[in-house]
């Protein structure tokens, strides 16, 4: 009777697909607390911007106002590219505590 025992050329592409799937699941989190970053300060941007005028010489008028929120979507995900303000690792980590079952 043929021995039975498994080999580990077969085991290890197994747990490289585990590790590289455990990879794209950490990337998924990263980049949803990133979002998540982001909208919070587009958020908190918005007030800052409710009180100027888009009349005058170089203002755009009511479109300009349309696209407003559209622009402080986009320096929010600016602000997060370039280290943002430090929420995205805290709601990282908690993200990934929940998914392992432990608070």
């Amino acid at each position: 009777m043929a021995d039975l025992a498994v080999s580990t050329d077969l085991i290890r592409p197994v747990q490289g697909l585990a590790a590289s799937a455990a990879g794209a699941a950490k990337d998924k989190v990263k980049e949803t607390a990133e979002a998540f970053e982001a909208s919070f300060l587009s958020q908190m941007l918005k007030p800052m911007f409710e009180g100027l005028s888009t009349d005058g010489l170089f203002g755009g008028g009511q479109a300009e106002a349309t696209w407003r929120s559209f622009l402080l979507d986009e320096m929010a995900k600016k602000t997060v590219s370039a280290g943002g303000i430090g929420l995205a690792g805290p709601v990282m980590n908690e993200m990934l505590k929940m998914q392992e079952g432990r608070r």
